[in-house]
């Protein structure tokens, strides 16, 4: 038989979603499974957000402002750069996956830390660039000095997660300093800061401040985090103009709906309530990690909204045995497993179900 599809993507492996609780539920038969495997917030929608989905949702028979319009205003005016800087479109992994498509050409590079986002393989190599993986450090992070000597004449673009997916662990201001000074103007840098609000380290720089005005940086950002809009998909970056007029020319058109704007801008009048809900999901990833630590696993400190638990060959089991007790995580066999932190009774159950799990 003909084949009608590219033979190098055999070898690639598909995203793998958080499993769906109704089905663990089910199967276990418990009238509920708690999922703590995708990052998301526990908390519900923002005020006014299924408002303005409800709202929106009486004209999704026309076309979305394919321009982002009052987003990327209300966007730009936020964070104090100029509106055709600011790109938006299907989550921050959407845009990561446009940069690609903006800079690289089959044979092209993309250097990136490993473990770190899952998808970064995957839009490397639908993109048709070569992979360049450099090993985490004995930390869990980024080695950010390895990675400048990794980078070759065919390096398009480098991915720095801050804070890193699945890790949890963060760069501090005076390595990615070096680091970005290393880096050649012609490579750009996409600092993917997914889960900047939950960083409380203020040694850990905000990339729109500390690196927004280099040619080279492009900060990412989403709204599916702390935001809660996960169920939307919405992101934005800010670069300098050619880079993000590149992106929107790129963009899918219409990617971003009607009912994703409009939550958007609903959510960005709750800064208030979005900090006070980053702040209960920071106290208890402190209060997570310190008794899984008590269970003897070396969880590295994490600046984002899960903690990683280096569990390598035991990570499977683990993730199994958390799912019996009906407790979904996201085991990386090998490497470990990422916990997202839920509420305090979720966090409970998780707890219980480790303990046991490593007893």
């Amino acid at each position: 038989m003909t084949r009608l599809t590219r033979a190098d993507l055999d070898a690639l492996p598909s995203y793998v979603p958080g499993r769906s609780p109704a089905d663990l539920a089910r199967e276990l038969g418990l009238s509920e499974a708690i999922k703590l495997a995708s990052n998301e917030v526990p908390y519900g929608p923002l005020p006014g957000v299924v408002e303005a989905i409800t709202e929106a949702a009486s004209t999704v028979h026309r076309y979305p402002d394919m321009g982002v319009l009052a987003l990327r205003t209300t966007l730009a005016e936020r964070h104090g750069v100029d509106l055709d800087r600011v790109a938006t479109g299907c989550g921050s992994v959407a845009l990561c996956e446009h940069l690609a498509r903006a800079t690289c050409l089959p044979g092209d590079e993309i250097l990136y830390s490993w473990r770190s986002f899952e998808a970064y393989p995957i839009i490397a190599a639908t993109t048709g660039a070569a992979s360049l993986r450099v090993p985490n450090n004995a930390g869990h992070g980024h080695d950010l000095d390895a990675m400048a000597d990794a980078i070759t004449d065919r390096t398009r673009m480098v991915l720095v997660c801050n804070p890193n997916n699945p890790t949890g662990t963060s760069v501090r201001r005076a390595q990615l300093d070096r680091f970005l000074d290393a880096v050649p103007d012609d490579v750009l840098v996409v600092l993917d800061e997914a889960y900047r609000e939950f960083v409380t380290d203020t040694d850990v720089p905000d990339g729109l401040r500390a690196y927004g005005d280099r040619p080279n940086v492009v900060v990412l950002r989403t709204l599916s985090k702390a935001w809660g809009l996960a169920g939307l998909r919405i992101g934005f970056l800010v670069a300098q103009p050619e880079v993000a007029a590149a992106v929107r020319k790129v963009v899918t058109p219409f990617s971003t709906s009607t009912t994703a704007q409009a939550a958007a801008l609903a959510a960005l009048q709750q800064s208030e309530e979005v900090h006070r809900r980053c702040a209960l999901v920071v106290s208890e990833r402190d209060r997570v990690t310190e008794a899984v630590r008590k269970l003897g696993i070396e969880v590295p400190d994490s600046q984002a909204n899960f903690v990683w638990l280096p569990l390598g060959d035991q990570s499977a089991a683990f993730g199994a045995a958390c799912e019996a007790r009906g407790v979904i995580v996201r085991p990386f066999q090998g490497d470990g497993v990422r916990v997202t932190i839920g509420t305090p009774a979720e966090n409970d159950a998780f707890l219980a179900a480790a303990e046991a799990a490593l007893a």
